[in-house]
């Protein structure tokens, strides 16, 4: 635990061109616009417990930054990786009665108990908390925590603003202090793209860049060679809650028949190194949730695709995986089978269970006559169209109800005329 401090020796290129002031921080207008509520809390230090989320370099840790040089209060910093319990006590009790800011950096890594030892000094008091975290505090913070705190939500930089901040931090003093002009515009450009919205990561390549210059050179221009040069490929920023969220768009693609969006989905995973057999897994289901009888051949494809990565693995893997991806977003939709299935087990959940009919029950046993069973059992297969009129539940219940698509049509109109002939 540290009080915090702005003064550090060979600092690097992103520590150096943190923002000063709110209207330096990139990228967060929803929040800090003028008379917006955070930037009122901080302008008029009347800092409430927060906390900050979003991915990586969108700005979070400086402003805590900001906040600590407005404040009156005394700020305190900790990072959940290396803190503890015996941290948040000390935190506590160096309040003495002064209003305390404690500023917590990834405060989705401590743990419950951990969580559940800071909640009181919040509840009570003791400390006005603001947290950072990349991970949804929904679902990494203990809900008595995060209600008690305001959730802002900080959104990747748009790559015109990483755009000029390399720019500036080419010809500030305070970063390289070199003319603006020898940052090429082809470099800058892929700077931005890599850096995935990130500040942070875009200001170290710049600054890797610049270090792997060639000393000789009188003119110390920053190419995009030399940017390709350090980064031979893209660092894919991939959280729990990307894993989520693109998992989720990826299978709401293929149930909204949108292929190329299937596809592009399932290859931002398998970059980012989800297991492809999760996707394997997420395709069958799929299959047979979203497209069912309206193709029965989409599960079989599916399971193809799974067993074929199980052979075959990385990277031809790949192949089959997008064949069953695409196979299903292109193929005609139902979810009647999964409607059905949710009917039948809510109608054994929820009403009396029925019994099965004597003429249903196994015959097949010695004396299974003496018991009736079996007994009025018609034989379908006896008859014109394989099919007879027999009751097979006591009391009939309509669970299942097929749409009017892909091969389902002609299972419709099968059962149409099953039901003429049942009705004369």
């Amino acid at each position: 635990m540290e009080l915090f401090r702005t003064e550090k020796k060979n600092q690097p290129l992103a520590w150096r061109m943190q923002p000063g002031d709110l209207d330096e921080l990139l990228g967060q207008p929803h929040l800090l616009s003028k008379n917006s509520p955070l930037r009122r809390l901080i302008e008029e230090d009347r800092m409430t417990s927060v906390i900050f989320y979003g991915p990586p370099g969108t700005g979070k840790t400086a402003l805590a930054h900001i906040i600590a040089r407005r404040t009156e209060a005394q700020f305190i910093s900790i990072n959940a990786v290396t803190a503890g319990i015996k941290d948040i006590r000390e935190a506590a009790e160096s309040s003495h009665g002064m209003r305390t800011i404690l500023f917590i950096d990834e405060i989705h890594r401590f743990n419950k108990i951990q969580q559940d030892a800071l909640l009181p000094h919040v509840e009570n008091g003791d400390i006005i908390l603001v947290g950072a975290s990349t991970q949804n505090p929904f679902f990494a913070l203990v809900p008595a925590l995060s209600s008690r705190s305001q959730i802002f939500q900080f959104r990747k930089i748009q790559r015109d603003e990483i755009t000029r901040l390399l720019y500036r931090a080419v010809s500030d003093k305070k970063g390289l202090a070199m003319d603006a002009a020898l940052l090429d515009n082809a470099a800058a450009d892929l700077i931005s793209d890599i850096s995935e919205g990130d500040a942070r990561k875009a200001l170290n390549i710049l600054e890797l860049s610049f270090l792997s210059l060639d000393s000789s050179s009188e003119a110390k221009k920053i190419t995009a060679e030399h940017v390709r040069n350090i980064t031979d490929r893209r660092s894919m920023y991939y959280s729990e809650d990307d894993h989520y969220d693109t998992i989720s768009a990826f299978i709401k693609s293929m149930r909204g028949s949108d292929p190329d969006a299937a596809v592009y989905w399932m290859a931002r995973m398998l970059e980012a190194g989800e297991d492809p057999l999760f996707i394997a897994r997420r395709i069958v289901i799929c299959a047979a949730e979203d497209v069912g009888l309206a193709d029965p051949d989409a599960l079989t494809v599916a399971v193809s695709a799974l067993q074929s990565f199980e052979k075959t693995g990385m990277p031809e893997g790949r192949i089959p995986l997008a064949m069953a991806a695409l196979y299903i977003a292109t193929a005609p939709k139902s979810n009647s089978a999964y409607a059905a299935i949710d009917s039948a087990s809510d109608e054994v959940r929820n009403r009396p269970i029925q019994e099965v009919p004597a003429h249903l029950k196994e015959a097949s046993y010695r004396s299974a006559e003496r018991l009736g069973a079996g007994a009025g059992y018609i034989y379908p297969h006896d008859h014109e169209n394989h099919f007879v009129d027999q009751a097979y539940m006591p009391e009939r219940r309509k669970l299942y109800t097929p749409s009017s698509e892909g091969f389902e049509k002609i299972i419709k109109e099968r059962m149409h005329i099953r039901r003429e002939s049942i009705n004369g």
